[in-house]
């Protein structure tokens, strides 16, 4: 843009950029001279005239505005990355809540902490037995994570555009968190039930085929939906409270919603801990109810535990109050790990493909 009173020599009266000097400093000089200039001719509209402020052509698109050009596709592509590794690096933490989550366990496969456990599963079953099960895991947290991120954040907008617009919601938070945790678990279930028998202390399963096969076989298509309405009952306050609580915490540690990783991680693992302790009754019956624990069935004449009911009053009789928070310890271990590495790789990938996505739109 030509500023006014600019001759072929530069500002008003001023020196013309040589051939020796940068584009930069001919906008710097010519700068300090319309100030000087305008100041020094006795002001009027050229003193109050300012240069216009130049930005780095480099820097890429604000983060806080790149949910706003996000896609779908780019949601889901995300929340699969994410989930994938969440699952994946916390697993073997997740075989010992599993176990520890026994209402009667064996005596060899009772463990003090998280830790020792480990370390007594390995050495008595093998390097890779905490690993059993993963493949189904994996391939189940792909698609149900995709669900989840990308119903949440499109529910998340439309709810604070109605309850509160231009600002956020907590209310949508927990709203949209609840509605996405109803495609997540739909997708997830039946990972779950046979990712959780293969846990299981002294496992007839070896692989993932075997536990598919022997469960249709003997208990139906059902058995792998068994738990859903009481995964529902324990993800839906869960993912309210955790959603609830990110979000609480990024308004204090990042109001201006820029990519933060450090923000993203700390606002992940303190939503995951506290969601994860107030839910660990819920966890419980829910194992329970995977697992159809042998031993547990004993007191229950029905011969197999179905509904959350049914599952609060084995458990009950079983260990009293206190197996309701049984491997609590595990669980909110597991859980700020999980939900930290979920949030930082979400809001990474997020970041990363919306920022290409508009560089190409940009060079096109």
């Amino acid at each position: 843009m030509e500023l006014e009173g600019r001759s072929a020599g530069g500002v008003a009266g001023g020196p013309a950029a040589g051939p020796g000097r940068s584009p930069g400093e001919s906008a710097l000089l010519d700068g300090w001279l319309q100030r000087g200039v305008g100041r020094g001719a006795g002001g009027g509209e050229a003193g109050a005239c300012q240069p216009p402020v130049r930005q780095d052509p480099e820097s890429g698109p604000e983060y806080e505005a790149l949910p706003a050009g996000a896609t779908v596709t780019t949601h889901m592509v995300a929340g699969a990355v994410a989930g994938i590794l969440e699952h994946c690096v916390m697993y073997p933490v997740d075989c010992v809540k599993t176990r520890m989550q026994s209402l009667q366990p064996d005596p060899a496969a009772r463990y003090r902490n998280v830790l020792e456990a480990l370390w007594r599963i390995i050495r008595t079953e093998g390097l890779w037995r905490p690993m059993r099960g993963l493949n189904v895991t994996a391939t189940g947290a792909g698609p149900a994570h995709a669900l989840y991120f990308a119903c949440y954040e499109k529910l998340k907008k439309t709810l604070s555009d109605v309850i509160h617009p231009g600002g956020n919601s907590h209310i949508a938070n927990g709203a949209a968190g609840c509605v996405a945790t109803l495609l997540h678990d739909a997708a997830m279930n039946p990972a779950e039930v046979v990712k959780q028998r293969m846990q299981m202390y002294n496992s007839p399963y070896h692989r993932v085929t075997d536990c598919v096969r022997a469960v249709w076989q003997n208990e139906g298509a059902g058995a792998f939906y068994r738990s859903y309405t009481t995964q529902l009952t324990m993800n839906v306050p869960f993912q309210a409270i955790h959603f609830m609580t990110y979000e609480f915490l990024q308004e204090h540690f990042n109001p201006q919603r820029r990519y933060n990783p450090s923000s993203h991680v700390l606002s992940g693992a303190c939503a995951g801990a506290v969601a994860a302790a107030a839910t660990t009754p819920l966890d419980v019956c829910k194992t329970l109810l995977n697992t159809q624990e042998s031993l547990a069935l004993n007191s229950n004449i029905t011969g197999h535990i179905t509904g959350m009911a049914s599952a609060f009053r084995t458990v009950y009789q079983v260990g009293g109050v206190t197996a309701y928070f049984r491997g609590v310890q595990a669980r909110v271990i597991y859980q700020i790990p999980s939900t930290a590495i979920a949030w930082s790789v979400y809001e990474f990938f997020k970041y990363l493909i919306t920022k290409r996505q508009e560089e190409w739109r940009a060079g096109k």
